[in-house]
């Protein structure tokens, strides 16, 4: 029965015996004393009353407050605890049990029985409450989830109803050797099991972490208890002090939880001193290590303002940024760190968030620092209870850098792409007309020989048209369309022949150095486009040596095992000859370094430049396969590297074996030949030219005309084709493929001003073509003529 219940009842019993006193007085009296009698009665029970009801109310506020005691103390610890009335019923239980027995509502004995594994579970736990209430000793094994828990259950001190169950972790099957034994290691506090020496034989991993020592260097069998444990100063709070390697002992409290029967094996408990608040303070310090190495580790800037935009912390990105150490930018306006032009809209915009306006959209500014990165910057309002009360704003900085870099190269590339198509066009145009006036020139030459008074006029005519055709190969060099006649090169001998016209072209004033590296290995690739290369880069040098100076050509072989980065160029791994053009001039400012191959892009006077030499530079060395790189800085000069593929030996010798063809010394023919050619002045010049060989030519301006003249039965066999490749309606590849399904042996010559390869891919894959780059002279053609009615090769039919 509880405290409140008895005092009630003896309350009442007192209240029944002065009632009765009172009736007893009142058959022995007189009537004539039952007035004062009955008022006596009637102020003892109103003042036994009062002194009852004021009783119970201490008693409960007593109760009461002791339940609030006992809730507080078990809730502080980390140890499942529970305390039940009469009949099992809840009177506390610690948030440890609640986790452990999952336990909600309800009667919690039938909780914890629930969660545990055996039969009867709940007849065990109800015999436990009937030993313990009888004073006797009560405990069990329990095993909850994969753990096993020694459950003891006593009588509460002072409270002769109430009983206590707590459950200690355990180790099921303490004997065969004890060795190998492995304890829990998801529990808050340490375990450790020694044996009848103290020897220790296991240990859980929170007790070895404290002791900041891996678990095998305390289990080497040479560890005792008092070793790892060693006494403390009880009067002070810890009753031990766990010896830490490195460090100072930690504050523990350590007992005794389980034992086998035979004594042979003891568990010991250690918690921490300080206990629940000890864990949550480490637990604290984890957390707030864990978001320091978040936030200085972080790819992207991140920046704390304060109300008055200052700058309260930062991580070492935005001090990568801004080129500056935390001295110059903690404290400082955020404004500060940005460049003068960006300044007043972003201080503007960091006010309005700070006001509450949206702070989506994220604002676009350039930083102050020495590479100047772009950024864009991310700014929220921090609320004041983050801020302590003052506000603020939070900010993330993302470099945009290389991403702005790209853009304007892909800007670029497609100005690029529409230049070189415009060239293309204009050149292909251009090398008709190029090719009717130099060949109508060189049928003129047969008529009129050195002697005659026309002669000189006809040579200027032809000059001019070749220089005019220099001009076109420039404009498709640099949109890297022109057509390349490679062959295999040694870059010596390339610039032996070049050195006195490039000492005509530098002037007096300027010294030339030829710096020959050993054992150059060869090139493959056109002599005049890698001339006009070197003469540009030659010319662009001199012009920035206006006083004087000196230009050092270096030649060197380069070989790297690695891809090599160099902007927004990457140079694959391999073996290169290297051709660096050296100047002393005034050097490039960096702003023009990501421009100086741009198509008419020039820094010198107008009508100085045409603004064609770098890119033309860049077009061929690009095509060749090879690389172009610069280095430069105002007041240094200016070193451009071009790397050209190297051959190795075998490539070398048999691109060489096959360069070696007789020179045709008779250009004479025979055998039947079909143009076809949309430009008149090309087809009339070429048929003229061919006739006069010895051959009989039939003309077609069109690729269906030319297949109805291939068709025609009856007709003269006809032994070699020569076709442009751009023409109206039907281009050559589409006319020559469908001539292949009924003369495959026949051979064809393609004539074009575009590159090479601009077509072949439109041939098909096992056709071999012959090519006869636009414009061509008289004798090119008829070389070219001789030299594949001379072969036995014939074209092949295309795969599929």
């Amino acid at each position: 029965m509880s405290g409140p219940v008895r005092l009630a009842s003896v309350g009442v019993t007192v209240l029944t015996l002065l009632a009765l006193a009172g009736l007893f007085a009142l058959d022995r009296l007189e009537w004539v004393d039952f007035g004062p009698m009955l008022g006596l009665m009637a102020c003892g029970i109103i003042l036994g009353a009062v002194m009852l009801v004021r009783l119970i109310r201490r008693t409960v506020r007593q109760v009461e407050n002791g339940r609030r005691h006992l809730a507080l103390v078990l809730d502080g610890l980390s140890t499942p605890l529970l305390v039940t009335g009469a009949d099992g019923a809840l009177v506390q239980a610690n948030p440890a049990f609640r986790t452990l027995a999952q336990y909600g509502t309800g009667n919690p004995l039938e909780a914890l029985a629930a969660v545990s594994r055996g039969r009867d579970t709940l007849k065990q736990l109800r015999r436990l409450d009937r030993l313990a209430r009888d004073g006797e000793e009560a405990s069990a094994e329990l095993v909850v989830g994969t753990a096993t828990w020694t459950l003891r259950v006593a009588l509460l001190a002072g409270w002769p109803d109430h009983l206590v169950w707590q459950l200690d972790p355990a180790i099921a099957g303490l004997g065969g050797g004890g060795r190998g034994i492995v304890l829990q290691d998801d529990l808050p506090e340490g375990l450790v099991l020694v044996d009848r020496s103290d020897r220790v034989v296991a240990i859980n991993a929170p007790l070895a972490h404290w002791a900041g020592r891996p678990p095998a260097e305390l289990l080497d069998g040479r560890q005792s208890l008092d070793q790892l444990l060693q006494p403390g100063q009880p009067s002070t709070g810890p009753g031990h002090l766990l010896a830490r390697a490195g460090a100072d002992p930690l504050p523990v409290t350590a007992r005794p939880a389980a034992s086998d029967a035979g004594g042979r094996w003891t568990l010991h408990l250690v918690r921490r001193h300080g206990g629940q608040e000890a864990a949550l303070r480490e637990a604290l310090e984890q957390a707030e290590r864990r978001f320091q190495r978040f936030f200085e580790f972080a790819p992207i800037g991140i920046v704390l303002l304060d109300a008055g935009l200052r700058v309260v912390e930062c991580n070492a990105t935005v001090l990568s940024l801004a080129a500056a150490p935390l001295a110059e930018v903690q404290g400082r306006s955020f404004g500060q760190l940005v460049q003068r032009d960006h300044r007043a809209g972003l201080v503007s915009r960091l006010s309005a968030v700070l006001d509450g306006a949206d702070s989506a959209t994220p604002m676009e500014v350039r930083l102050r620092g020495g590479n100047a990165p772009v950024v864009h910057v991310y700014a929220r309002k921090l609320a004041a209870a983050d801020t302590a009360g003052q506000g603020g704003v939070i900010l993330h900085l993302v470099d945009m850098t290389a991403q702005k870099s790209l853009e304007v190269q892909f800007v670029q590339s497609q100005k690029m792409q529409a230049i070189g198509q415009l060239a293309g066009g204009v050149a292909h145009d251009f090398n008709n007309l190029l090719t009717a006036m130099i060949g109508f020139c060189d049928l003129l030459l047969l008529k009129h020989k050195p002697g005659d008074a026309s002669f000189t006029d006809i040579m200027q005519i032809k000059q001019n048209a070749n220089r005019a055709a220099n001009l076109v190969r420039q404009l498709l060099a640099f949109s890297r369309q022109q057509t390349l006649q490679p062959r295999v090169l040694s870059v010596t001998d390339v610039l032996a022949e070049l050195s006195n016209l490039l000492r005509r072209l530098i002037g007096e004033n300027i010294e030339l150095r030829m710096v020959h590296g050993r054992d150059l290995g060869l090139v493959k690739g056109d002599q005049g486009q890698l001339e006009q290369v070197i003469i540009n880069l030659v010319v662009n040098a001199r012009d920035a040596m206006t006083g004087g100076g000196r230009l050092t050509v270096v030649t060197s072989n380069f070989s790297t095992p690695l891809p090599v980065r160099r902007d927004t160029e990457e140079m694959p791994a391999g073996d290169y000859v290297v051709i660096e053009v050296i100047d002393t001039g005034h050097g490039i400012p960096k702003e023009n370094l990501q421009r100086i191959f741009e198509p008419f892009f020039s820094t010198k006077e107008v009508g100085s430049g045409t603004g064609l030499g770098l890119s033309t530079v860049y077009g061929i060395v690009r095509q060749t396969g090879g690389f172009v790189f610069v280095d430069s800085a105002p007041g240094e000069g200016a070193k451009f590297s071009i790397y050209l593929p190297r051959l190795q030996e075998e490539a070398a010798a048999e691109a060489a074996a096959a360069e070696r063809v007789e020179k045709v010394a008779d250009l004479t023919g025979i055998g039947t030949i079909l143009l076809v050619e949309d430009e008149d002045a090309v087809r009339v010049f070429s048929a003229r030219a061919l006739r006069n060989k010895g051959y009989q030519v039939l003309e077609a301006n069109s690729g269906d005309v030319a297949l109805e003249i291939l068709r025609k039965e009856g007709g003269p066999t006809v032994d070699l084709v020569i076709t442009d490749v751009v023409m109206p309606q039907m281009d050559g590849p589409t006319m020559i493929r469908q001539v292949q399904e009924f003369r495959p042996d026949l051979k064809v010559i393609f004539i074009s001003g575009y590159a090479e390869e601009r077509f072949r891919s439109q041939v098909g894959g096992g056709m071999r073509v012959e090519f006869l780059p636009k414009p061509f002279s008289l004798k090119q053609l008829a070389s070219k003529v001789k030299e594949v009615m001379a072969s036995g090769a014939v074209t092949e039919r295309p795969e599929g």
